[in-house]
């Protein structure tokens, strides 16, 4: 039990995610279908406490922050108009990250629903794909 509260663990922090905590659990022999499940739960555990959170945060960097948009912001507005929620979060989990692309999201003005709902259909399709592949991969490589 304890090797999946550090799967679970694993998945919550940020960077380390669902794409290194499944294969690594799948590869120590653990079973597969509960290593996904474990780190799906602790990854959405956390998205789910940024997007509680976010508008405490938000009303702390608009007291602490008051400068005109970046570059870097502008950049990320007008990927943010041609990809949009879908696009961002779908790609969030093997490109950045699912909490930087949930956090950049909400910042661009996605709803606290919609972050919600697309970036539990992300990590959970992720989650599924890395775990098929690494046992299927496993399996081919062992027999």
């Amino acid at each position: 039990m304890l090797e999946y509260l550090l799967i679970f663990l694993g998945a919550a922090v940020p960077w380390f995610e669902i794409a290194i905590v499944i294969p690594l659990g799948i590869l120590s022999g653990l079973n597969p279908i509960l290593v996904i499940l474990a780190a799906f739960i602790g990854n959405m555990a956390t998205i789910l406490a940024l997007i509680i959170g976010y508008d405490k945060f938000k009303l702390w960097l608009a007291k602490r922050n008051k400068k005109k948009e970046s570059k870097r912001q502008d950049r990320a507005r007008t990927l943010w108009n041609r990809y949009g929620l879908p696009g961002m979060v779908l790609l969030g989990p093997i490109l950045i990250g699912s909490h930087i692309a949930a956090f950049i999201g909400m910042t661009l003005g996605a709803t606290k629903r919609s972050t919600f709902v697309w970036s539990s259909f992300s990590i959970g399709a992720w989650s599924l794909a890395i775990g098929v592949l690494t046992a299927l991969g496993f399996d081919f490589f062992t027999n």
